[in-house]
């Protein structure tokens, strides 16, 4: 009889037990077992039974599958891959099974590290005259409030459920959602003397909205597109119905600076917008039925193609989950500018994304939606869409207009999304791509920009091959 694999999943209960907010007394509480076990089963010291994963799944609503799946610690070890592919560490030659285990293993570590790396990233982007002169620059800001921010809305998995009640309440009591506009500009004035128009782009200077809290009144860019002023319309009075409640949670967030503090703030308040105007419950409901179709989605909420594929990536809430996809926005140059994930994310954690996912292809056909499957070196098949989105506020003519995004999630719940209608998933080519050049696996690539780290070239005079970095074998 062949024994059944173990299964030792202490990192992971160790990262479920720090999203939800638990010590381990509270954790041990909920699944019925004792702190110290617990502690057994995060030090990797006892293996998760059956009856574990399935009080786990009842507490916490997990899926089991993707909880318990071999392999589903490979972000960390891809994160770290790719911080011990850089040149200055590439030579210590570290293992990718030895990533694996640290990982596992020590998570806190893995973390530390990560940071390390992060803020030294971040140290030499700046000017070379700061950190020079008497004390150098301060260690606590070395990683910017953008870089912090994203990494702890990620951390909680872009889902903030005490916003999400709070929002579908309101959001709920203002009526039709395609017409909500109005509803928001009066609540804004009847329970706050909020007075909204719009006004002249040269009234503002470089801002898009702002609200002057002496006069009460809020001004809005005639630049700005419909979609947008209704979600400024939004974001205002977020600020102003859930003010105490996310000043609550950005206390316990713990910002490390002002600057990551107020980024944190004005994030939080984004998020709360965006389900106002896009209560979760209609919301979930609007996206499985119309097989999370973007264009419908649009028009049944009067939302714009880039807010209803943010708002996709949040559909977190336990026993009410929607697919978990990742997104990310790009300028025609390639430069990130979000980056938000419900579930896993297949690309670089530092870098941009692989060019053979056709992200980058939306801007060749404007308006057009682009579908492909792509496969990751460890063989997990993703489904993913891509197509333009035009920038909050109408440009100059002679300024690009438009940005790209880029929706996926695996291919497990490609059968829920219309735009995998008429695939064969089984039998459809998937793009092999990766997380990032310098530590992609794949050989015959003809896209490699970089050479992957710790692998030794492969280069002869006499030969050229149709990677320009050939490589050996590990």
């Amino acid at each position: 009889m062949v024994a059944q694999r173990k299964l030792f999943l202490g990192s992971r209960l160790k990262r479920l037990r720090r999203d939800r907010g638990l010590n381990q007394s509270a954790m041990a509480t909920a699944l019925g077992i004792s702190a110290s076990y617990l502690n057994h089963l995060e030090r990797n010291q006892r293996p998760v039974t059956v009856g574990i994963l399935l009080r786990l799944a009842e507490a916490f609503d997990l899926d089991i599958k993707a909880f318990a799946a071999e392999g589903g610690e490979s972000g960390g070890a891809d994160q770290l891959a790719e911080i011990f592919s850089d040149t200055m560490l590439a030579d210590l030659g570290v293992s990718r099974a030895e990533l694996i285990e640290l990982s596992d293993n020590s998570p806190a570590v893995a973390e530390g590290v990560t940071r390390l790396y992060t803020a030294l990233r971040e140290l030499h982007r700046r000017p070379a005259e700061e950190g020079e002169g008497e004390g150098g620059a301060d260690p606590r800001v070395l990683i910017t409030p953008e870089t912090w921010v994203r990494d702890y809305i990620q951390a909680q998995r872009n889902h903030f459920p005490e916003l999400e009640d709070g929002a579908e309440t309101l959001g709920g009591a203002l009526g039709d959602p395609l017409s909500v506009a109005e509803p928001l500009r009066r609540r804004l004035k009847e329970a706050y003397g909020v007075e909204a128009r719009v006004v002249d782009p040269e009234m503002l200077a470089d801002a898009s909205q702002h609200f002057d809290p002496q006069t009460r009144k809020l001004m809005l860019s005639a630049l700005l597109r419909s979609e947008n002023r209704t979600f400024g319309l939004a974001y205002q009075l977020a600020l102003l119905e859930f003010g105490p409640l996310i000043e609550r949670m950005v206390d316990m967030a713990r910002p490390p600076d002002i600057g990551s503090r107020r980024l944190l703030h004005m994030s939080f308040a984004n998020y709360a917008a965006g389900a106002i105007m896009l209560p979760y419950g209609k919301f979930l409901r609007a996206a499985e039925e119309h097989r999370y179709a973007l264009d419908r989605l649009c028009g049944q909420f009067g939302a714009n193609i880039e807010q209803v594929a943010h708002r996709l990536t949040t559909l977190g809430r336990a026993g009410a989950r929607g697919v978990p996809f990742f997104m990310l926005r790009v300028d025609p140059a390639g430069n990130i500018s979000k980056r938000y994930a419900g579930e896993s994310f297949p690309f670089s954690h530092f870098g941009g994304t692989c060019p053979r996912w056709h992200l980058h292809a939306a801007f060749q056909v404007p308006g057009q939606t682009i579908r492909q499957l792509i496969e990751t070196p460890d063989g997990q098949r993703f489904f993913t869409i891509s197509r333009t989105v035009e920038r909050p506020i109408r440009p100059d003519l002679s300024d690009d207009s438009l940005l790209a995004v880029g929706l996926g999630c695996d291919i497990r719940y490609a059968s829920r999304i219309a735009y995998a209608d008429g695939l064969d998933l089984a039998l459809t080519p998937a793009t092999p791509v990766g997380p990032a050049c310098a530590i992609c696996p794949r050989m015959q690539c003809a896209y490699r920009a970089t050479p992957p780290a710790g692998r030794t070239l492969a280069v002869h005079e006499n030969r050229k091959t149709i990677s320009p970095y050939p490589f050996l074998p590990a």
